[in-house]
């Protein structure tokens, strides 16, 4: 962990695109490292859950020894940004769980997976963000989408009347991907939010 003012931020590099996170933490003024080891994790201010498969998040997570890690991490108040599959990594409970996947849980939130359609239904939109200026552009991919979310759980963004952006205490997720877009003002919230916990 950093005892300078820059936040060090993880991203969980088990699979899904971990250097375009790298890149756009870097850009929002964090140091920024892959996390493949519970020592790694343990080094770190911060975690982002960056897109892929969830299915195969979870099963990499449990085989690198990573879940129990991660889960007491957020359980204790590491802060954490998951996006698209990192969204559904972070829900309390999934809709429609392939058998034995499993999250790291931390927000009050039902998901559905691959709600958005298919790799070929994939789409750009402008996304309105509270505590963001003006829209950002998103990237959904396979994007799930959160079905509902308990009283603690702050609604930040919508889209085709879906919510697709929230937040819990520290813990971020939304459904697109905005490390592909070369935005970095989510990854800045993220970062900002980093700082004020340490």
């Amino acid at each position: 962990m950093s005892t300078s003012g820059t936040p060090v931020i993880g991203v969980l590099a088990l699979q899904g695109d971990v250097r375009e996170h790298l890149i756009a933490l870097a850009a929002a003024d964090a140091v920024a490292r892959p996390v493949r080891r519970p020592e790694e994790l343990a080094e770190v201010d911060g975690l982002v859950i960056p897109g892929g498969e969830s299915t195969t998040i979870s099963k990499l997570a449990t085989l690198f020894g990573l879940t129990e890690p991660v889960r007491k991490r957020i359980a204790t108040g590491m802060p954490v940004y998951g996006t698209c599959a990192g969204l559904i990594m972070l829900a309390d409970k999934i809709l429609d769980p392939r058998s034995g996947q499993e999250t790291f849980g931390g927000i009050d939130m039902i998901v559905r997976r691959n709600a958005f359609g298919r790799q070929n239904e994939s789409f750009e939109a402008s996304v309105a963000v509270r505590g963001i200026e003006s829209p950002v552009e998103g990237v959904f991919i396979r994007a799930p989408w959160v079905e509902s979310v308990g009283a603690e759980t702050e609604v930040l963004a919508e889209h085709g009347g879906h919510i697709v952006a929230v937040r819990q205490g520290r813990a971020l997720a939304t459904s697109f991907h905005p490390e592909l877009t070369g935005d970095h003002r989510i990854h800045a919230l993220f970062v900002d939010m980093v700082r004020t916990e340490r």
